[in-house]
């Protein structure tokens, strides 16, 4: 079980940040880890370790790892996932803290709910950009180069927690760079739909 600070915050970290690209590959790792030896989780995250939960996140990484490689499905399915990601890796986040008083708890709840907003709204505006620019061929690598950084940043943050959280503080700083250029992206891209259902002048 994590019970060094730094142990406990990159595992924090890494479950709030893996749930906002891929919740069901970061359930199955997770759970996959701890039967494996790797890490031994928490009491207030047995609850991923157990077969009918990694069988239902199993079902649903299949789902998506389908649906993750379609232009506009993805972008369907990262929608859908806004109300499903969020919760999930703020959820985690708390849990990892196991029983500490609830001050701690809400904090890493809101930490962790806030990595996972930032990683899937990276994730989605970068989908609409790979999607315009290199649709399928570039849409299919996207997803595999995200399953692979969900499951190789979970393995990090278990077995080298003091590398990953400084991979973390670089990769937040990266990521609000990413954002603020995708949002100008985006903007572009919405304009232009808007202009197509404008009346052209008489």
């Amino acid at each position: 079980m994590p019970d060094g600070t730094s142990e406990i915050l990159a595992l924090a970290s890494a479950v709030a940040w893996a749930s906002g690209i891929n919740l069901y590959a970061a359930v199955l790792a997770l759970g996959a880890m701890h039967h494996l030896g790797i890490v031994t989780l928490p009491d207030s995250m047995q609850m991923v370790t157990s077969f009918p939960v990694m069988a239902a996140a199993g079902g649903m990484y299949l789902a998506q790892f389908v649906a993750d490689k379609i232009p506009g499905v993805d972008l369907g399915w990262d929608a859908i996932h806004t109300f499903i990601r969020i919760p999930a890796g703020a959820f985690l986040a708390a849990a990892t803290v196991g029983d500490a008083d609830g001050a701690l708890k809400l904090a890493a709840a809101i930490a962790g709910g806030a990595l996972s907003l930032g990683t899937h709204a990276t994730k989605a505006s970068g989908r609409l950009f790979v999607n315009t620019h290199l649709p399928f061929v570039g849409t299919a690598a996207a997803s595999v180069v995200e399953d692979i950084a969900v499951i190789g940043g979970l393995y990090a943050a278990v077995t080298n927690p003091v590398w990953f959280l400084g991979a973390v503080a670089v990769g937040i700083v990266v990521m609000g760079i990413a954002l603020w250029l995708l949002a100008k992206f985006v903007g572009f891209v919405v304009a232009k739909i808007a202009g197509l259902f404008r009346k052209s002048p008489a």
